[in-house]
């Protein structure tokens, strides 16, 4: 064997050797390292030195994670059944915890959040449900942050995504929906007419002892009723316009 193939052979068993001795960390990583079992501390980011058959070394991913909590059946306050399935974004803030402290992080914060979601969510109505999800997902967000807490987990937002509703209960919001727009509808009616008979009342105390003003309003109706095409229109007769007439006739009567 000459001498460069022994080279090349010596390169290649020293990388392999520091392979075993050498673990990189990325930024966003840390190494829990151990010594005969016993914790030694966390290292990195960068390159850590490790001992092979005397130490061991695991990789923690400090980024936020991102957890889809299975859909879950809650019964509600009012008796009402739901599947409710939410999101958690959490991070691991201190390694030494997260992998001393419970076996499986990820795995141990899904569980939480099951739990914890059905029993918050039972705790409330399903119209308070509905309707106060966010302050629902700050009250998730807390609980869950303080059960992960001993094991270096940091959950920074809990967001219910979905709220399941039977058939039954989605018809029956429905027709209660309807009838709310149908009563609002109805009000707004009546108020409408209100409004209408106050300004007709008022109309009529200004016209009321001002015949001028009353005929001057006849005939403007008597124009609106014409412009339509209508083949015969009958239209009432007020007394007080044809009274000069009869006060004449009356007159004239009297004079014969």
């Amino acid at each position: 064997m000459n001498g460069p193939s022994q080279l090349v052979i010596l390169i290649v068993a020293i990388i392999f050797v520091i392979s075993w001795f050498i673990k990189v960390a990325y930024q966003f990583e840390r190494i829990v390292l151990y010594t005969l079992g016993r914790y030694q501390g966390t290292r990195g980011p960068g390159i850590v030195v490790v001992i092979p058959f005397f130490q061991t070394a695991r990789k923690v991913d400090i980024r936020i994670i991102t957890l889809d909590v299975p859909a879950q059946e809650v019964i509600t306050r009012d008796n009402v059944t739901v599947r409710v399935n939410a999101v958690i974004y959490y991070q691991v803030l201190d390694p030494d915890k997260s992998v001393n402290k419970v076996r499986n992080y990820n795995l141990a914060t899904s569980q939480i959040a099951q739990t914890t979601l059905r029993s918050v969510l039972g705790q409330h109505e399903l119209d308070d449900l509905l309707a106060n999800r966010e302050k629902i997902n700050q009250t998730l967000q807390a609980i869950i942050d303080t059960q992960t807490d001993p094991w270096g987990i940091k959950v920074s937002m809990v967001e219910i995504k979905d709220v399941e509703l039977p058939e039954t209960m989605k018809r029956a919001m429905a027709k209660q929906a309807e009838a709310e727009r149908e009563r609002r509808a109805k009000i707004i009616a009546a108020e409408g007419e209100f409004q209408a008979s106050q300004k007709l009342r008022e109309a009529a105390d200004v016209m009321h002892g001002n015949e001028i003003t009353l005929q001057l309003r006849y005939l403007q109706t008597l124009v609106e009723i014409a412009a339509e095409k209508n083949s015969t229109t009958i239209f009432p007769l007020p007394i007080d316009l044809i009274k000069p007439f009869m006060g004449l006739m009356k007159k004239l009567g009297s004079e014969e």
